[in-house]
């Protein structure tokens, strides 16, 4: 006998986080439901078969965030998204459920550039019994997204900046041989920011980038994959030992932390599972005081779009050790929590958009190129 799904309730109490769920399977209709109904400051209004009848609610309910599985019959959760976006006045924040598969993975990062706000993973084979472990992470991600639709933005629409708060201005560019290593930490909302920093990059283009995202294995791959076929530079996903060459951007992989270290006078990746406990994998702050022990005031920094605060210990050690650190301004960011740790700690030199940032980005390695 199948559990009955939770009846409408389009109305909420004040301050209540309205919810719908779309999703094709009745298991997980009423296992997300019941996720977020263990929150008392999240309301499930209703529940949705597939992506028609998710659209047909999400415009009669105006709900603040939608969960929406990817693959359904009738509309699948791409197109239910891409009509979202276009037909709603006020559409709400949009949380993917991708399979955890290589085919989920790259769906996953072609929603995040239609213009979701982020993404659970689930294991279909072990639905029923890992379920309830996504239930934190379920509510946390509703919670950060909730009310940010209108900063989910595509790329082209990010405008430069009227001001930069720091001691740097959008229009600065960088002096010839200021880094070794960059190093870029982000996390909700962060792919779409990542490739407009990374298409941006011109062949010649001399600094090794590192790049910590908060995602798991097989998406920081697609991830990678995806950045390296838009890229004038070469892209890859991390390995331990790997040496860091001039103008190659390194994915770290999801699931592990990385950091960088010296091999015979020469930067390498150091990929594995210590220190373990540690909330993400890979950690921002791990990568970011690496970068500080060993290239100190010739490190740039970057901090993404993300919730939380990960990234802020790194930059205290790299700000330091004399080094720049630049952060996503809040108008442009998905969830403005990890740049505003940074910027309320007083380490950031400029707060930008991702077209800005590139901006700088690119002088960083071309003024490096200049003098090699």
């Amino acid at each position: 006998m199948s559990t009955p799904s939770p009846s409408p309730q389009p109305s909420a109490p004040a301050g209540q986080i309205r919810v719908l769920v779309v999703d094709d399977s009745a298991f997980m209709r009423q296992a997300i439901s019941r996720l977020l109904s263990s929150d008392p400051g999240i309301k499930v209004v209703d529940i949705a078969r597939d992506g028609l009848e998710g659209l047909a609610k999400a415009k009669s309910l105006q709900p603040d965030v939608v969960t929406m599985d990817i693959e359904m019959p009738n509309l699948d959760g791409l197109a239910a998204l891409t009509r979202i976006r276009q037909e709603m006045q006020r559409p709400p924040a949009v949380v993917m459920c991708s399979s955890l598969t290589k085919s989920g993975s790259q769906a996953t990062l072609k929603a995040l550039r239609l213009g979701a706000a982020d993404f659970i993973a689930k294991e279909h084979s072990q639905c029923a019994a890992n379920v309830d472990d996504m239930g934190d992470e379920l509510i946390a991600k509703v919670k950060a997204v909730a009310g940010c639709a209108s900063r989910v933005l595509a790329s082209t629409a990010w405008k430069p900046a009227s001001q930069s708060t720091g001691r740097l201005s959008r229009t600065h560019r960088f002096a010839p041989g200021d880094f070794e290593l960059v190093v870029v930490g982000s996390s909700t909302g962060g792919p779409p920011v990542l490739e407009t920093l990374i298409e941006a990059l011109p062949a010649g283009f001399s600094c090794p980038i590192i790049i910590a995202q908060h995602m798991p294995a097989l998406f920081t791959k697609s991830l990678a994959e995806r950045l390296h076929d838009m890229a004038a530079v070469r892209v890859v996903h991390g390995e331990d030992g790997a040496p860091v060459g001039p103008g190659v951007v390194y994915v770290a992989p999801g699931g592990k932390q990385t950091r960088v270290r010296r091999n015979g006078g020469r930067l390498t990746l150091e990929v594995n599972d210590e220190p373990g406990g540690l909330l993400y994998k890979p950690c921002v702050n791990e990568l970011f005081s690496s970068a500080a022990r060993l290239t100190g005031s010739r490190t740039l920094g970057i901090i993404c779009t993300g919730m939380g605060d990960d990234g802020l210990l790194g930059s205290r050690d790299l700000k330091g050790r004399g080094g720049t650190l630049l952060a996503q301004d809040m108008a442009s960011c998905v969830v403005y929590g990890m740049p505003r740790a940074v910027n309320m700690a007083g380490l950031c030199d400029a707060n930008l958009p991702p077209n800005d940032l590139a901006d700088l980005l690119v002088s960083a390695g071309a003024a490096a190129r200049r003098v090699a």
